[in-house]
């Protein structure tokens, strides 16, 4: 049986996109991306909705030539090696291989899928990570805080729901991202 991660890169006021819709600033540098390598490693599946499976298949098409930094080779082939499953109901095709589409989101599917997988499989995006935490499936919060206020936009953590975590792991980085990682207290 696999772990239900969430993960994702936030602003230090708990944002991952700011009112422009711009996450720039939370571009990972080598040593979080060699970092972020190490924990996607073990995903076999990815959960996303549209919006962020649009912002990852640029994965599908990165050039892997020897010119580009190996963290950045290493992330597109463990990306394109894991499958892919997208909710939405406006997307017509997937432009990855190893996708599918599916049109809501199921939390018992998702429990059966969880509880078949070999792999770990996470969820991206924090307004599918929202519905995936009410329903009680995901085991593990990984947060990577950057140093950065960005006053508002969209949420890491969704209003509304309720969520008992333990402190498993952190870790500081040299430019001042931190790593936070929580286990769901069930």
């Amino acid at each position: 049986m696999g772990r239900l991660i969430y993960s994702a890169i936030a602003s230090l006021d708990g944002y991952v996109a700011d009112e422009r819709g711009a996450f720039d600033w939370a571009a990972p540098d080598d040593e979080v991306h060699r970092f972020v390598n190490e924990l996607e490693r073990p995903v076999g599946t990815y959960l996303y909705g549209r919006r962020m499976y649009e912002v990852m298949v640029a994965w599908e098409t990165m050039p892997t030539s020897a010119d580009q930094s190996p963290v950045v080779r290493d992330f597109a082939e463990l990306w394109r090696a894991a499958e892919k499953v997208v909710y939405s109901t406006t997307l017509e095709t997937a432009t990855s291989a190893r996708t599918r589409i599916e049109r809501t989101f199921d939390p018992e599917a998702v429990g059966r899928l969880k509880a078949r997988a070999e792999a770990d499989v996470t969820v991206g995006g924090p307004d599918l990570a929202g519905q995936a935490l009410a329903a009680g499936l995901v085991d593990e919060v990984q947060l990577f805080l950057s140093p950065v206020a960005v006053g508002g936009g969209k949420q890491a953590l969704p209003g509304g729901v309720h969520v008992e975590l333990e402190l498993l792991d952190e870790r500081r980085f040299d430019n001042g991202m931190v790593y936070l990682r929580y286990r769901h207290a069930h």
